[in-house]
């Protein structure tokens, strides 16, 4: 049984969406929420949808890995970690698809946030690898 939950936050609902579409095929115990866009349906980034995800997740008893896809969603989120008091909330900073795919796979085998982490931090190896 899955104990990590993962959100998804990016500038763009549709990627957001997109995304946790592709990553549930592959983990489908694993809750996977987007938070992208604006309530409006806008592009940009929203303290209140990512804090609605994080907070639904929290409550089914799951600690939460948060992927992002640029610089002001991830400002939102460091800003969001900051109100939460000793939540088992992590910020993973790795490539938004391979990471969110790669924690999703391992979180469906129910490891733990630190796992989560560690596989999501080889998306980067594999990137740093290709450019030499």
């Amino acid at each position: 049984m899955p104990q990590v939950g993962i959100v998804l936050v990016s500038h763009s609902a549709k990627l957001a969406e997109g995304l946790a579409e592709l990553a549930q095929q592959m983990a489908h115990d694993v809750r996977i929420l987007p938070a992208g866009g604006l309530e409006d349906g806008g592009i940009g980034t929203s303290y209140d949808l990512i804090e609605k995800a994080v907070q639904s997740l929290l409550d089914d008893g799951l600690h939460v890995a948060i992927f992002t896809d640029l610089g002001s969603a991830t400002m939102t989120v460091n800003t969001l970690l900051d109100m939460l008091d000793d939540e088992p909330v992590r910020f993973i900073d790795a490539p938004l698809v391979e990471a969110a795919i790669g924690g999703a796979v391992v979180a469906q085998q129910g490891r733990d946030l630190d796992a989560v982490e560690k596989e999501a931090q080889r998306a980067i190896a594999l990137f740093k690898k290709k450019e030499k």
